[in-house]
Order: C-alpha cells, then sequence, then structure tokens
C-alpha cells in the first residue's frame, strides 16, 4: 500500500519495528510552515525605528541568501546538491521504538524516537550549521562567529567552517564552558577559537563583568558579544543556531524524513514531544506534522517542554523583545523573560534562553500546540531510565522530552490508551557526564526562575505598540 503526504512523496507502508534508515531518502527540500499558516507571524523591527527589518538592515550579519530565506513565503526551498552531499555523512537519522523502555514502564504507549545523536558533531545542530556556511562560503565570506550553550551548535558550526575552510570564533555560556570542557576542546580541535562569556574581548561582555565578575554567562550575552564582532568586521558574518525562520527552516530535514519513516511503518503519532530553548529542534520535528494536521489528514497533540528555570512559553509574556542582552538585534515578537534575564546555570545548557523562537511562539498563539515545564532532577531520572534501557546516554536538553514521554507513557497505563508517541531526541550526553556524575551523587537540585527577578527583566522589555 502506497500513502501520499502533503509534500507530494509516495512512501510505501510496510511492518517493522525499526524504520531502516538507508532505505529512506533524504528530503530534497526544507519546509517553510509560515506558507500553509493563514495568520502570518509579525514581522522583526528596527530597534531605532521600530519599522519592520529591511533585507539591507541584515546585510552585516548574514548572506544573501540566508536574509532571503528568512523572510519567504515560499513553501518549500530546494537544499543544495553541495549541502546534500554533506548531510549523507549522517542522513537519513534512525527513528526507533523504544521497546525496553515501554516494557520498563509497562506501558500501553508505543514509544518512538527520532535520534539525531548520530550525526558528526552529536546532535541536530549540524543541519543548519552545514548550510549556513555553505552559503556564506558562497558569498565569499571569510570568517564567521556565533554563541553556544551547552556546545552542541559550537561544535557543529566548528565542524561545517572546517568542511568549507572558513574561520570559526564561538563565545561559549561561562556556565557550560566550566562544565563542559570537552565541547570547548572538540571545537578546537575542528579549527575554532572559543570565548568564555561574557568575555573582555567585547564591550558588551566587559560591560557584563564589571557588573557581575563572576556572571554565569547567557546566551543572550553570548549573542551580542558574537553580533558586536560580526557587526564591526567585514569580512566576518553572524551565524545563529536557533530561534530564526531560516534556521527552523533547516531543520526541518528531521520532520520530512520522520513523516515518510512513520509512514513506513504504518503508525501515526498521537502525541508528539520536544524539548525548547530557542526551538530549532522542536520546530524541526513538528513542523512537517503541523503541515499534516492543518490539511487535517492527522491530528496529533504538539507539545513542547522546556525547563522550569527558563520557562519562556509557560511563564514568559509575547511581545516584541531584543534576541540579545546588550540590544543590538532586531525587535522580535516572541514569548520572553526578558532579555537580560540571566537563567541559574542549569545543566541542560542549549535550553537557558530568555525567548522563543518568534515562528514557534506564534503557532502557539494560534494554539496549534501546547507548552509545559518539567524541572531538572525529573528529566535526569527519565534520562538514567532512557540509558539502562535504550543504551543512549542522552544530552542534558532532551532529558526534558524524555521525562514528558515517560509521564505520557505512564497515564496511558493508568487509562489503557495505546497512544503512539513521537519524542525528538536531538543528541547524545557524552561530553555532558559530569551532570549524570552530579546526579547519580545525589547532588542535583531543583532550580527555578525567580518571580521577581522575571518581574525586573519583564520590565525591561521595549514598548511597541503591536
Amino acid at each position: 500500500m502506497h500513502l501520499r503526504l502533503s509534500n507530494g512523496n509516495r512512501v510505501r507502508a510496510r511492518s517493522a519495528i525499526n524504520v531502516d534508515s538507508t532505505a529512506t531518502e533524504i528530503p530534497h527540500q526544507w519546509y517553510n510552515l509560515i506558507a500553509d499558516l493563514s495568520v502570518k507571524p509579525p514581522p522583526p523591527l528596527h530597534p531605532k525605528t521600530f519599522e519592520p527589518v529591511k533585507p539591507e538592515d541584515l546585510s552585516h550579519l548574514f548572506p544573501d541568501e540566508l536574509i532571503k530565506q528568512e523572510a519567504t513565503n515560499e513553501r518549500f526551498i530546494d537544499i543544495p546538491e553541495e549541502v546534500m552531499d554533506v548531510y549523507k555523512l549522517w542522513r537519513p537519522t534512525p527513528l526507533i521504538r523504544a521497546k525496553r523502555l515501554e516494557k520498563l514502564l509497562d506501558t500501553p504507549a508505543r514509544i518512538y524516537y527520532k535520534y539525531e545523536g548520530v550525526s558528526p558533531a552529536g546532535s541536530h545542530k549540524p543541519n543548519t550549521a552545514v548550510p549556513q556556511v555553505y552559503y556564506n562560503a558562497q558569498q565569499g565570506v571569510k570568517n564567521v562567529v556565533t554563541e553556544t550553550g551547552a556546545g552542541q551548535w559550537g561544535s557543529s558550526l566548528a565542524f561545517a567552517c572546517s568542511l568549507y575552510g572558513l574561520g570559526c570564533e564561538v563565545w561559549q555560556v561561562r556556565a557550560s564552558y566550566d562544565q563542559k570542557p570537552y565541547r570547548k576542546l572538540m571545537m578546537q580541535t575542528w579549527g575554532a577559537k572559543v570565548h568564555p562569556s561574557p568575555s573582555d574581548v567585547t564591550e558588551a561582555g566587559r560591560k557584563i563583568l564589571e557588573m557581575d565578575p563572576s556572571s554565569p554567562g547567557s546566551l543572550g550575552i553570548a549573542i551580542s558579544e558574537a553580533v558586536e564582532v560580526a557587526a564591526t568586521n567585514d569580512d566576518t558574518k553572524y551565524c545563529l543556531g536557533s530561534v530564526l525562520n531560516h534556521v527552523l527552516l533547516h531543520q526541518t530535514v528531521i520532520g520530512e524524513e520522520c513523516l515518510r519513516q512513520m509512514e513506513a511503518i504504518g503508525e501515526t503519532p498521537d502525541l508528539i514531544i520536544g524539548c525548547t530553548g530557542g526551538g530549532s529542534n522542536f520546530a524541526g520535528l513538528s513542523f512537517p506534522f503541523i503541515r499534516e494536521k492543518l490539511s487535517e489528514k492527522i491530528n496529533p497533540v504538539i507539545r513542547a517542554v522546556e525547563p522550569t528555570a527558563c520557562p519562556s512559553l509557560t511563564k514568559g509574556v509575547y511581545a516584541y523583545d531584543f534576541g540579545d542582552t546588550a540590544g543590538m538585534t532586531p525587535l522580535m515578537k516572541m514569548h520572553t523573560l526578558g532579555h537580560d534575564f540571566i537563567p541559574d546555570p542549569i545543566h541542560a545548557g542549549g535550553l537557558r534562553y530568555h525567548g522563543m523562537a518568534p515562528l514557534i511562539s506564534h503557532v502557539y498563539e494560534l494554539g496549534y500546540m501546547e507548552a509545559i515545564s518539567i524541572p531538572q532532577t525529573e528529566c535526569f531520572q527519565g534520562a538514567i531510565q532512557f540509558a539502562r534501557t535504550e543504551g543512549i546516554i542522552p544530552a542534558p536538553e532532551p532529558t526534558h522530552a524524555i521525562a514528558a514521554t515517560i509521564r505520557e507513557a505512564l497515564r496511558c497505563r493508568e487509562t489503557g490508551e495505546p497512544k503512539v508517541i513521537l519524542m525528538a531526541m536531538c543528541g547524545h550526553g557524552h561530553f555532558d557526564l559530569t551532570s549524570y556524575e552530579k546526579y547519580l551523587q545525589g547532588n542535583m537540585v531543583d532550580l527555578s526562575f525567580e518571580e521577581e527577578k522575571i518581574k525586573g527583566s519583564l520590565a525591561k522589555i521595549p514598548q511597541v505598540l503591536a
């Protein structure tokens, strides 16, 4: 039997537990959800004029093709052959049924996870790092700069730069720089220069250090430092690992693949779960499924999971705010905790961002998805259960998705519902073992946001009339 998806692809249904990845074709196009939304997302605004950003306003940061992708309403964007050739190093990625976890939980639910940890950098981040560096190289750019939290994005960009011969400079959030030294070494092995953030290299970093010499840093601060360097060097552009539309676009290769894999085994997800920080991993898996939901072919619940210490979707406000701490980026309409909010140093460094991707925020406002937050000790408890049944040690970020999946599977045990749960497993935790050590030794504590701290940061959000 053949099943037709709304992207025009045909797949053959067959009975299997896990999909043979080699039998799944890598998608040749990225999917743009904006094309299928009847209500388009609000545009980014220039921080001085409050007018919609023009392409020339972004030209000092991004190459022309990425600026076009950021603003496009086209439904599909062709993946360049040169990028496809690199994708073939690890794609397609496996879709795996977690049978042993199901058995441990004694649940009637069927749990599947799309595993992105097989990439060279060990996460989903190369899906966008490769095209971003490719487009920069095509335009003759010599160097790129970026921020990174836990280091998955920084190492992915360093990997991509090593393939295309570009210089790479990374500002890594101080808390993660200290917690995860092997991520730094990974970046350096691929040729990148790495700074702890805040640093004394930039004006933005120096200002933070003057106020708090022991600052643990944040993604917002690290973005400010990288953007400052890109804006003041003609041969340098900025790359972002999440949040922006073109980043989410590139990540849809995950969901496009997964749609075909689920169809190939005759399964339809009732629930799709992914962790959210900036949102690229979550969007990458969920957006193609939202397309199918909008066309009324399927009707899954789509659930984002964020840390209780940085709950932008569940506790933030939907407003225009800066994407960085220093206020150097355009203003974006998103769920935010305030651009100068510095989250407590939880172990899921990749989720310590004050805002949510504007497109995910818009989809959330439209009611196409839901969101919850989970504390880190529950997440690591789930991670241990997952590792001891499925064999994969997950990165701290997807432990949030695992914990939410376990919650749902246990509910299914109580109700008897045989739900199909699809989970985003965005990377492995081989370089996060100090976090596991803290949990296993009983030294991990739950960190949560302080209401007064958030009130203070929200008060500094720019006042923009919608």
